[in-house]
């Protein structure tokens, strides 16, 4: 099946300009950033389709047990519900479709890559009252319940199961080699959960090159962040240039270059240099 194709410049700029309000916002919205990466990505989700995968998040929250208990009750309960009755977790073959990522499919065919099931499991948690936050962990993003003298971990991706001290320690391992410090079990910024899903859609991307258009809507979104690795907006002005936007590429390359003077003088011309050969491909 093929991915989905971004939808028509006009509003496409208007998606950008609203994720860029919602990330500015004082307290942005989760699943409004998520959804509007979905609408960034797939050309037939109108403002309709927005709101339909608002209101399925607050349906599921409403089928879920009123106040169950501690941080390990709120963790069976999500599992009970998005786990074993909707059929919600991930497998391999997620990892190869664009659609595990954008947050309206995933909520249509219930499968996705570990941060948008986790995105599922916090925003339904979040509505029903539960203590809930995504968990960053290297490799595997998982979701959190309570404090941390009494945090329960659970991964959303095999449904929801509850994880030991030693399966998040596996999970680590496997991602670095390296042991679990307790830094990696901090709650996550919502706008940190963006940059990442953003991030895999730019992996997806990278190995698909004919898709080219997926790599430039998920770097611009990614520009729009209010933090963002400076190193951004090189990437996004060498994808210009190949994609045959000459003048935009080389403007932004001679952007990035004046930034860059202030560090690093001997870079910041090789990339001056870069724009002029972009600008010669006009001749």
């Amino acid at each position: 099946m093929r991915a989905p194709l971004p939808p028509e410049p006009e509003r496409a700029a208007e998606v950008r300009r609203r994720f860029a309000a919602e990330a500015r916002a004082e307290r942005p919205d989760l699943a409004t950033l998520c959804l509007l990466v979905g609408a960034a990505g797939d050309g037939a989700l109108a403002d309709a389709g927005l709101d339909a995968a608002q209101i399925e998040l607050d349906r599921l929250a409403g089928l879920l047990p009123y106040r169950p208990g501690g941080p390990r009750a709120w963790a069976l309960a999500l599992a009970g519900l998005l786990g074993d009755r909707c059929g919600f977790r991930g497998s391999a073959a997620d990892y190869q479709r664009l659609e595990s990522s954008l947050l309206h499919r995933v909520l249509e065919r219930r499968r996705g890559l570990p941060i948008l099931l986790s995105v599922v499991w916090m925003e339904v948690a979040r509505r029903a009252g539960a203590p809930v936050y995504g968990v960053a962990l290297p490799g595997h993003f998982v979701v959190g319940f309570g404090p941390a003298e009494d945090q329960v971990l659970a991964d959303p991706f095999d449904g929801g199961r509850v994880l030991s001290g030693s399966d998040a320690e596996t999970l680590v391992a496997g991602a670095t080699g390296g042991p679990l410090e307790p830094g990696m079990l901090r709650p996550a910024d919502p706008l940190d959960v963006v940059l990442r899903v953003l991030n895999n859609v730019r992996a997806w991307a990278a190995a698909r090159p004919e898709r080219s258009d997926v790599a430039l809507w998920a770097i611009e979104l990614s520009l729009a962040l209010p933090s963002h690795p400076a190193r951004l907006r090189y990437e996004w002005a060498r994808l210009l240039v190949q994609r045959g936007e000459y003048v935009r590429g080389a403007a932004a390359l001679e952007e990035y270059a004046e930034v860059l003077g202030g560090v690093d003088e001997g870079a910041a011309e090789k990339v001056r240099r870069q724009a002029g050969a972009a600008r010669a491909l006009l001749n």
